[in-house]
Parts: structure tokens; C-alpha cells; sequence
């Protein structure tokens, strides 16, 4: 049975249709053809904005054309991660899915469910002739990912509608009415590098299978950190072996995904290689014994390198960026007094990354307070400064406050109860939605977001239940049929 098969069929069908087009975030163009041409195939109208963001457009059906415009919105891009093991070009190469029990899965890298089901939903409303509806605009912005781009792009005036649902959510049965903001910083430590001595040989630390995940749905689970685990080893080693050097280190790949691998280059005096090897393994098991429960599948790899490493890193600077990363923050730093259960504030050390020159770190930092997340970010760049690098914070954007008790959530509330005799439940996400970018240049706007269960964003491990989508498909086409008058 393949997911073409599984029920709603619409919505199947048009999932699996994206599975096949590549659409890494920052490599949209094959998937804004896609949307296009599919607008085309199916009668409704579609363009492109003057940036990349796709926009279709429908009529109200008959008798609905006094119901206020609701917006339906997702965004096109995935994110690109797979497991060491993987062969997969996310530029070229189609996502496999398999089904798992209940879930829909990948095979060996992320799935895009985050959110091509939100897309999949969207298209399987136009193209449903049966549905009763006001009038209709389905938004696909792009580069959600890696900075929001397509909602930061949006300009005022180009969407009628008053509502926008937003369909980026992961939790069926929960109704999200706000999110967290965000910050990027970088940490950038200049270095010189030296020529290797006679009488080294190089060895590769790897890190590996940990369990990662979004760095805002996941960052409460407390899981750990390979950028920090890889480092922690590092350290370990230089003070204990001054004369060993540090050749190279590469953790992590996207900056809103806890880093789940990471891997360091070092060159040891031959005689050390026994005593540097149980250091570092006695370190490892230090770390994995802190998170085995939150990271079972954590495992070392140890391994000689059969060319030796020709240059290695100034150890004055290697030093001071080990004492930094260490030192910053990683993960929760308070949770919401005003939602149970909710993370206010959290930072994700993202990547770090030697090349030319230069190590540099990344980190997402987000709250739903924007003095929180401000404050946490100068923490961060306070460290990295007092310890010589250069600091820079970029792509800030304020979260998205809670409206309650407006008429669609009224009429979300009551359809919620009606379809399935249970609460529909109010909440926030600490994720990062574009409802809180769009929303300031459309202040008219009712903003709620909805979505099926998805686990695991931004990892291999991402998967999407499969009876969510039938409820969250019957849930938003009997959302659309009730939606308040003008």
C-alpha cells in the first residue's frame, strides 16, 4: 500500500505529488512551477507574486458570497536533513515514503509533512467542487525555513481576505492562536592555521545518533546537543594533552534543528593515541550516560584517518571558541507562566563550522516575549565577545499574540465540538509561524493555525499521523461551510 492509496484521497494524492518535486528551502523553483501548473491542470486561478509566493484564488460557491475571505496558508519548502547512512540529493531526488502502522514516514531523511500536508490540505479544498465555501485564497509562501522569507516578502494589499488559517500546525485538536519570535546570531572566530609536526597521525570524533528535532516543537524535550557533545570531548582532550591540535570541526546543518551529528578532526603525537583514545571515550560515556534516556541511539565513532591532517587550527583560538561553546546556553531557559507546558524562552546552538579561516557558530534564539529573547541573544553574544570573536544578529522577528475569543474561534470551537464531542484545545506553539510577520501588515486579519499531528519536524525521524489528516481534513471542510458573514 502506498500513500496514494490512504484516505482522504485528495489530499494523499496531492501529498505524494510534492514528495516528488525537490524543495529544499532556498531551491523553490521547481515547486512554484509545480504549483502553477497544477493551478492550470485543475481550472483555478493561480499566480506568482512578484517574489516567488504562490497564490490561488476562488470564488465563493453559491449563496456563500456574504461570508468574510478566509486566506488558507502554507509554506513550500522542507527542510533537508538525512541520516550519515542516506543517499539522497535533496536538489534532484524525490522523497520516499513508507507507511509505519499509523504514521507516514521517510525513508532515511525528513519527510516534508512540515508542510506539504498543510499544501495538500489547501489543494484538496479548490479542487473540491462539492465543498461549500466564501471566497477563497490559498497563500504558499517560501523560505519558511531558513528566515521566512516569502512572508517577510508579502506585501500589504496583495490578499482580500479577512481570516487567515494558517495550516503549519502539529498538534490535531489543538488550535494554535500564537507563537514565539526569533533571532539569529552568529559567532565568527578568525584563525590562523600552522603546518602539522612530523610524528602526528589524524583521527575523525564523530557523534552521532542522537535524536535531534525542531528547535522550537522539540527543544522541552531535553534532548542532547552533538555540536556541544563533540566540543565537550574536545576540551577534554587539549587540556588534558596540551600537545594535541584541532584540525577541523562541522556539526549541525540547519539553524532551527537540534544538531543531531557532529565531527572533529584532531592530530595526536603518535605515542598519545592510546591514552587520548580513552579520554575520549571516557568523555563520551560521560555524555551518553547524562542523555540516555532522551538519546538512546547516541554512539561514538572513533577513527583513524589515513592522510594526516597538514595544517591545525591556532590552539589560542581553539581554546577560547571551546570555552565559549561550552559556556553558552543550549536549549529551555523558562517556561510559560501563562500556558502550562508551553517553552517561553529557548536558544539552539544550530552549526558550528570551520573553514578559511574562520569558526563560526550559529544560534536560533526564540520567545514569545520579545525582551526575553533580546536579552537571552546579548547573553550569547556577551559570551562569544569576552572570548574574541566577532558577533552579529540578524533576522529578528516579534511573535504572534494571542487574540481569544473572537467569532472564528468561536466558530472553530463549536465545529470542533460538533465533528468530534471533545474540546478543541487553545494554545500557543514555540515554533516560529509567518502568521506573526503577515499579521503586521495585515492588521484586519483573524489569524488561527491548525494542523494534523506531525513528530519530529526537522529530522529523519519526522512522521505524520495518518488519521489527523482524515480528522483535520473533515474538521477544515466544515470550517469553511460555517464561516461568519461580513
Amino acid at each position: 500500500m502506498t500513500i496514494k492509496e490512504l484516505e482522504p484521497k485528495a489530499v494523499w494524492e496531492n501529498f505524494y505529488g510534492l514528495t516528488r518535486v525537490p524543495r529544499p528551502s532556498k531551491h523553490e523553483g521547481k515547486v512554484q512551477e509545480y504549483l502553477l501548473k497544477w493551478g492550470k491542470d485543475h481550472g483555478v486561478d493561480v499566480k506568482r507574486d512578484d517574489t516567488g509566493n504562490i497564490i490561488f484564488t476562488v470564488p465563493a460557491t453559491p449563496g456563500f458570497e456574504n461570508r468574510k475571505g478566509v486566506i488558507m496558508q502554507a509554506h513550500m519548502d522542507m527542510v533537508p536533513q538525512k541520516t550519515a547512512e542516506t543517499r539522497h540529493d535533496f536538489l534532484t531526488d524525490p522523497i520516499e515514503t513508507e507507511i509505519k502502522g499509523d504514521w507516514v514516514a521517510a525513508k532515511g531523511t525528513t519527510l516534508g509533512a512540515d508542510n506539504g500536508i498543510g499544501i495538500a490540505l489547501a489543494l484538496a479544498v479548490l479542487q473540491d467542487k462539492t465543498l461549500k465555501h466564501g471566497p477563497l485564497e490559498v497563500l504558499v509562501t517560501y523560505d519558511e525555513e531558513t528566515g521566512m522569507t516569502g512572508a517577510n516578502a508579502l506585501k500589504p494589499g496583495v490578499l482580500k481576505g479577512d481570516i487567515l488559517l494558517n495550516l503549519d500546525s502539529e498538534e490535531e485538536g489543538e488550535l494554535c492562536t500564537g507563537c514565539a519570535g526569533g533571532i539569529d546570531g552568529k559567532a565568527d572566530f578568525k584563525y590562523r592555521t600552522y603546518k602539522t609536526p612530523e610524528g602526528y597521525v589524524s583521527y575523525m570524533i564523530t557523534v552521532k545518533g542522537l535524536k535531534g528535532g525542531h528547535s522550537g516543537m522539540d527543544i522541552a524535550l531535553f534532548r542532547g546537543n552533538a555540536n556541544k557533545a563533540v566540543c565537550r570531548i574536545l576540551k577534554a582532550v587539549i587540556d588534558k594533552f596540551p600537545e594535541v591540535k584541532v584540525a577541523g570541526i562541522t556539526g549541525g546543518s540547519l539553524r532551527n534543528a537540534i544538531p543531531f551529528e557532529a565531527e572533529a578532526v584532531i592530530l595526536i603525537p603518535q605515542a598519545d593515541t592510546r591514552k587520548v583514545k580513552s579520554l575520549v571515550e571516557k568523555t563520551f560515556s560521560d555524555c551518553q550516560f547524562e542523555f540516555q534516556h532522551s538519546d538512546p541511539g547516541m554512539v561514538l565513532f572513533y577513527d583513524k584517518v589515513a592522510k594526516v591532517a597538514p595544517r591545525y587550527i591556532s590552539p589560542k583560538v581553539m581554546d577560547r571558541a571551546l570555552k565559549a561553546i561550552l559556556a553558552c546556553p543550549h536549549g529551555v531557559r523558562r517556561m510559560s507562566d501563562s500556558i502550562p507546558g508551553l517553552t517561553e524562552t529557548s536558544t539552539n546552538m544550530a552549526i558550528i563550522h570551520t573553514a578559511k579561516g574562520h569558526l563560526t557558530v550559529h544560534s536560533l534564539t526564540r520567545s514569545s516575549i520579545d525582551a526575553a529573547k533580546m536579552f537571552l541573544a546579548d547573553q550569547i553574544r556577551y559570551v562569544f565577545e569576552l572570548a574574541g570573536a566577532e558577533y552579529s544578529l540578524s533576522g529578528a522577528y516579534s511573535g504572534w499574540t494571542p487574540k481569544l475569543g473572537t467569532p472564528m474561534i468561536k466558530v472553530l470551537e463549536d465545529t470542533y465540538k460538533k465533528l468530534f464531542g471533545k474540546d478543541l484545545k487553545i494554545t500557543a506553539t514555540h515554533g516560529g509561524l509567518e502568521c506573526a510577520i503577515m499579521g503586521a501588515k495585515y492588521p484586519n486579519w483573524e489569524m488561527v493555525s491548525i494542523g494534523p499531528t506531525i513528530v519530529h519536524p526537522h529530522s529523519p525521524d519526522e512522521r505524520v499521523k495518518i488519521d489527523t489528516v482524515a480528522q483535520t481534513w473533515k474538521f477544515l471542510s466544515e470550517v469553511l461551510k460555517n464561516i461568519p458573514e461580513k
